[in-house]
């Protein structure tokens, strides 16, 4: 057998804890993981906010069941986005703000608020447009560690295929309510509420 091992060593000491292969394999493969980590805080910030606030939306979709049924299904799985990537945060030597309005505002997509008329179309439009912000939070995030950072890439593509799910199913709400169109959005319904078929590594235990 050779004594060639090739990954035994690199830039970081043997027994040094001070700095992690993790981030030094990133940054030799062209991606700042600094960078990168404040991003993924300012993308979970979006999608712990937006947890919060479909949680009004969903109330207020009363009477309307099937909207409610699959605000609800964005909901969690939002929560499941947040509760997949924090662990990413700390792995690149970040941590969470310690104070949560400090959090809200890092967000990177504006908060989907109550609308001033919370009918079920304009409900349903504040759904869609903060989904199509986290499509495109993610989507930048895959750009910059497309080859770079699969572990982080991994992640925000399967966050990103739950959020064109999401997107897809809004438009077709919408579409129904607003315009009387029908707009497929080709889906079928979750399992479980909040499955999050795609980000989901572990479930969340009963205490969650």
């Amino acid at each position: 057998m050779s004594d060639d091992r090739p990954h035994m060593s690199g830039q970081v000491d043997p027994g040094d804890t001070s700095k992690r292969v993790g981030m030094e394999v990133v940054r030799e493969r062209g991606c700042d993981p600094e960078e990168l980590r404040e991003k993924l805080i300012d993308a979970i910030a979006a999608e712990f906010t937006t947890y919060y606030y479909y949680t009004n939306l969903r109330m207020h979709l009363a009477g309307e069941e099937d909207y409610k049924e699959i605000t609800e299904d964005a909901r969690l799985e939002d929560r499941a986005h947040f509760e997949l990537v924090v662990p990413r945060v700390y792995e690149l030597e970040g941590s969470l703000p310690d104070d949560l309005a400090e959090f809200a505002n890092r967000a990177s997509c504006a908060p989907p608020k109550l609308p001033d008329d919370p009918s079920a179309a304009n409900v349903l439009e504040v759904l869609l447009e903060a989904e199509r912000c986290a499509i495109r939070t993610w989507s930048e995030v895959c750009d910059m560690t497309r080859g770079a950072d699969p572990r982080t890439y991994d992640m925000a593509q399967r966050i990103l295929n739950e959020e064109m799910d999401h997107e897809a199913w809004f438009i077709e709400l919408l579409s129904k309510e607003r315009d009387g169109e029908v707009n497929p959005a080709g889906h079928f319904v979750r399992g479980e509420p909040g499955e999050a078929p795609y980000s989901t590594n572990n479930r969340f235990n009963d205490s969650a």
